[in-house]
C-alpha cells in the first residue's frame, strides 16, 4: 500500500505539472494582480514593499522539494477521512427567524462561515467548489459537501474575503453570489481577481490593515495577519495582494475572524482595540513544522484567541480539505485538548451546525476517534515564538 501510494504521487505531480503548464495561461479561476489604479492605491500602503506585500514579520519560507519529499514519502493513512463526512444538512427555512440573542455562527466546512450579529449576516470566505484548486480535476477534493445550498443562503449584508488562497476564494462561488448584488469586502488588490472574473466596480471594497467600514451600522475592521497570498501555479503573483483577519463590530456583539495566520503580537493589539470578543473563529488545521510561519496549529490558535480577548472558540479551517499531513482531526483534537488546559470555551459544531455564544449550548463528538500526533510529539511554533507555544498567556 505505501508503495503504492508513492507511486501514485509521484504520477499524480508529473501529470499535474505537465497539464498545469499547458492550462495556466488560459486559467480564468486563477485571477490577475493589481495593475493600473489599484496597483497606485496598493503603492501608498505601509505595508507595501515595492514588489510585493510584507508580512506583519518576516517569514521563514519553506522550500519547496523538502515538502514534496515530506509529502510523497508521507503514509499517514488518516490524513483525510475513509469515506464522505456527514454534516447537518440546513436549509432557507433555518435562517427565516433572526437569533434571539443577537449572535449566531453557523459553519459551513473549513473557513465558510455564516455570521449572524445584531440584525446583520455576513459571509464569509465562502467556498462551495468540489476542490481548493483553479482546476474542475485536481487539487484536494472536498471531505463532504456543502451543508447549505448557496440559494438558501439568507439575505447578505456582505461577503468578507480574508485573502486570495483558493481554499478561501473560489471562483464559481464568486460568479454565484455576485448575481445577487452583494458587496464583497476584502484585503488590498484582491479585488483585481473580482473584476477579471467579470464582478461590478461597485461591488467591490478592498480594505488596508485597520481600515474599517460601516456596512449599514455593522462595523468591519481588517486586522493584520501573519501569511501570504497568491494563485498562480508558478508563485508569480506571490504577495501581491494583501491578506488579512476581520474584527466585526455590532451594538451589542463583537466577532474576531483570524483569517489564515500564523503566531504575532499583533493579536494582543487587535484585543486591545476591539476587543472583548463574543466569539472567535481561529484557524487551527493545516499546519507544519516546516510552514510555521503562516498557520497557528491548534495550541497557538487558543493562545491567540485568549490575546484578542475571546470569550468562545470556534476552531476552523480544518475539516474539509487535505491541505497538511497530520491527521485530518488531530486539529480539533488538540484544539480542545489545549481549550481544556488553559480554560478556553471550545465550541465543537458539526459542519452545518449553528453555534449560540453566550449560551450553555453542548456539542456531540461527531469526528471518529484516530491516531494523531500531540502537541508534545509535533510541537508547532512560529518563529519568535519558540519560547512562548503551548502556554496559555493572555498577551
Amino acid at each position: 500500500m505505501f508503495l503504492k501510494s508513492r507511486v501514485f504521487k509521484f504520477s499524480l505531480l508529473a501529470v499535474v505539472a505537465a497539464v498545469s503548464a499547458a492550462a495556466f495561461s488560459g486559467c480564468a479561476a486563477i485571477g490577475t494582480p493589481p495593475e493600473g489604479e489599484r496597483l497606485a492605491r496598493i503603492n501608498a500602503s505601509p505595508q507595501w514593499g515595492g514588489e510585493t506585500f510584507n508580512d506583519v514579520i518576516p517569514r521563514k519560507d519553506p522550500d519547496l522539494l523538502p515538502i514534496l519529499v515530506d509529502w510523497i514519502l508521507d503514509d499517514n493513512p488518516n490524513s483525510s477521512p475513509e469515506q464522505d463526512l456527514a454534516v447537518m444538512d440546513r436549509t432557507a427555512s433555518d435562517f427565516a427567524v433572526k437569533p434571539a440573542n443577537g449572535l449566531r455562527v453557523t459553519w459551513l466546512g473549513h473557513s465558510t462561515l455564516l455570521v449572524e450579529i445584531d440584525g446583520y449576516r455576513v459571509l464569509i470566505d465562502p467556498v462551495w467548489g468540489e476542490r481548493s484548486s483553479p482546476f474542475t480535476w485536481a487539487g484536494p477534493k472536498r471531505f463532504h459537501r456543502p451543508p447549505l445550498a448557496l440559494e438558501d443562503l439568507p439575505k447578505l449584508d456582505a461577503v468578507v474575503i480574508s485573502h486570495d488562497h483558493y481554499d478561501h476564494l473560489d471562483h464559481p462561488t464568486i460568479l454565484k453570489l455576485a448575481k445577487s448584488g452583494v458587496k464583497f469586502i476584502m484585503p488590498l488588490g484582491v479585488g483585481s481577481h473580482f473584476e477579471h472574473w467579470g464582478v461590478a466596480k461597485g461591488q467591490i471594497i478592498e480594505l488596508d490593515w485597520w481600515d474599517s467600514l460601516d456596512v449599514k451600522g455593522l462595523k468591519l475592521v481588517s486586522t493584520p495577519a501573519r501569511h501570504f497570498s497568491g494563485r498562480a501555479i508558478t508563485q508569480s503573483d506571490k504577495d501581491k495582494t494583501l491578506w488579512s483577519g476581520w474584527a466585526f463590530i455590532g451594538p451589542d456583539h463583537r466577532a474576531y475572524y483570524s483569517g489564515d495566520t500564523a503566531m504575532f503580537d499583533g493579536f494582543s493589539e487587535i484585543g486591545e482595540r476591539y476587543g472583548p470578543f463574543d466569539v472567535t473563529m481561529i484557524e487551527t488545521g493545516a499546519y507544519n513544522k516546516r510552514w510555521m510561519d503562516v498557520h497557528l496549529g491548534p495550541e497557538q490558535a487558543v493562545q491567540a484567541h485568549r490575546m484578542v480577548g475571546g470569550k468562545t472558540l470556534i476552531p476552523v479551517h480544518w475539516g474539509t480539505f487535505e491541505l497538511a499531513m497530520h491527521s485530518w482531526t488531530a486539529p480539533i483534537e488538540r484544539t480542545i485538548a489545549a481549550g481544556e488546559k488553559c480554560g478556553v470555551k471550545v465550541a465543537s459544531p458539526r459542519i452545518g451546525e449553528s453555534v449560540r455564544p453566550g449560551t450553555d449550548q453542548q456539542f456531540v463528538r461527531w469526528w471518529p476517534t484516530l491516531p494523531f500526533l500531540s502537541a508534545k510529539e509535533d510541537r508547532i511554533a512560529s518563529s519568535g515564538f519558540e519560547d512562548r507555544a503551548g502556554a496559555c498567556a493572555t498577551g
